[in-house]
């Protein structure tokens, strides 16, 4: 992860380990479709949790949601 600002990962830190695994293998990339998130930063928003960074297979800009509870 490159950064993240604390609110944030106090969230993610409130996510189990192997589902947070999960959330970071199974990114949309209109490249390459599901793949897996790198160099991602987080961000705590109203909704919940961006995820912003780049596809493991073609390095195209993602993102990925994780909604609040």
């Amino acid at each position: 992860m490159s950064k993240a600002d604390f609110s944030a990962l106090q969230k993610w830190s409130k996510i189990p380990k192997d589902i947070q695994r999960k959330i970071l293998d199974n990114v949309f990339c209109s490249n390459c479709f599901v793949t897996t998130i790198v160099d991602y930063t987080m961000i705590d928003e109203k909704h919940g949790i961006v995820i912003k960074g780049k596809c493991k297979k073609c390095g195209k800009d993602i993102a990925r949601v994780v909604e609040n509870e």
